[in-house]
């Protein structure tokens, strides 16, 4: 099966009045990341999706776009509607129109699977709507307005219906159309195909793929969070390593350190040669490439950007992967001119970005005694190593 044409929209918009906090359940904490990279993380690796629509509510903004830092996926950002089916239409619209399948997720469902996402990309294509879903547990009853039971449907037939679903979008489209016109609002998108004549596939869905609503979920999905990880080297390394030439009419900038010199470090950014090796040493740790992934030179939001400023992406974007840091050990190599002066401030700058105390970080400078290219003074050169560590679960 052929994975392409596939535009995924995840929902993120609620207000999570349920919870009983403050903010956005997607963004509360399960084992080191927020609820919601754990989806994001399973359709990304999935590749069904070409695309990947985040629905928020505005003031969660930056929020859910540090939780979709690293994915290799392009994603897109929109604010959220007064309903579900509105945010959901929201999403569609910010979407590119070249993708003829839609794929629909409810960020507060963190324990979708790769299996559950083929069974119902597959049977979307096959049948041109579906959804995940399981097998009822429970005799239901259907009540009356007073509060009665009026009949009991043979449990059988029931489905307790989850996300994802996915619809060919031509369809979803003139379905939304019409309900928009005639007023219905719809809290399933499986409704919208059935209300406008279509009909959706069940695909098999999972028990553990539950949704977050109420505090007792969350303890919920921490338990089936750690029975479902996977034995793995819970400490880890990283190395970082840079090199910049020197040219004149630029400022030396080292560590967010401006250090007077007659000649500067040349780069798209500012060719802070010491923070490039810690960001490198960091992404390298967790498997996460390197600066030029995350900050192309290419891109002109990066020329002249703030290195520190860059660093505490790359934190952000550690965190949400669910890692800590333990230490950073970084030396700069350079003929001239005296840095032991500035290695203080230096010191301070990257703890500050990184967010971590002094104690936990090292910076040393040398020369190299003439030699090389960092020897006859044409360019400085910068290592770093750090250790991190799986953040600890709440």
């Amino acid at each position: 099966m052929k994975k392409e044409g596939f535009g995924a929209v995840v929902v993120a918009a609620g207000s999570s009045q349920r919870m009983g906090g403050t903010g956005s359940k997607v963004f509360a904490d399960l084992l080191g990341k927020p609820v919601l990279r754990w989806c994001l993380e399973a359709l990304d690796r999935s590749g069904w999706a070409a695309e990947i629509a985040l629905v928020c509510r505005p003031e969660d903004l930056e929020q859910a776009k540090a939780a979709a830092q690293g994915l290799s996926t392009p994603c897109v950002f929109t604010a959220g509607g007064a309903t579900r089916q509105e945010s959901v239409q929201k999403g569609v619209l910010a979407l590119q129109p070249d993708w003829g399948y839609l794929l629909i997720h409810d960020g507060a469902r963190p324990f979708v699977t790769e299996e559950i996402i083929d069974n119902v990309c597959a049977d979307a294509l096959r049948y041109g709507a579906a959804t995940a879903a399981v097998p009822s547990k429970d005799t239901c009853k259907l009540g009356d307005p007073e509060g009665f039971v009026a009949s009991t449907p043979p449990r059988e037939r029931l489905s307790a219906v989850q996300t994802p679903q996915a619809f060919q979008r031509g369809m979803y489209e003139y379905a939304a159309r019409r309900a928009q016109k005639e007023g219905l609002d719809c809290t399933d998108d499986c409704q919208l195909i059935e209300w406008a004549g279509g009909q959706v596939k069940l695909s098999q869905g999972s028990y553990r793929n539950i949704k977050l609503t109420t505090p007792e979920d969350l303890v919920t999905a921490r338990a089936l969070g750690r029975e479902g990880q996977k034995e793995e080297i819970s400490m880890r390394t990283g190395y970082g390593y840079d090199v910049h030439r020197l040219a004149p009419d630029r400022e030396l900038i080292l560590g967010g350190v401006r250090v007077p010199f007659e000649q500067g470090l040349l780069g798209h950014s500012d060719a802070d040669v010491l923070t490039h090796a810690v960001c490198d040493a960091l992404l390298g740790a967790a498997a996460l490439g390197d600066i030029g992934r995350l900050f192309p030179d290419t891109d002109p939001r990066y020329e002249g950007a703030d290195s520190l400023g860059l660093l505490k992406e790359v934190c952000g974007v550690l965190r949400c992967h669910g890692y800590e840091i333990g230490n950073i050990d970084a030396t700069l190599i350079a003929q001239r001119p005296k840095i032991a002066p500035y290695v203080p401030q230096m010191r301070e700058n990257l703890a500050a970005a990184c967010g971590l105390t002094l104690s936990q970080v090292s910076v040393k400078a040398t020369t190299e005694e003439g030699l090389g290219f960092t020897g006859a003074g044409e360019g400085m050169a910068a290592a770093a190593v750090c250790c991190i560590d799986r953040a600890s679960p709440a």
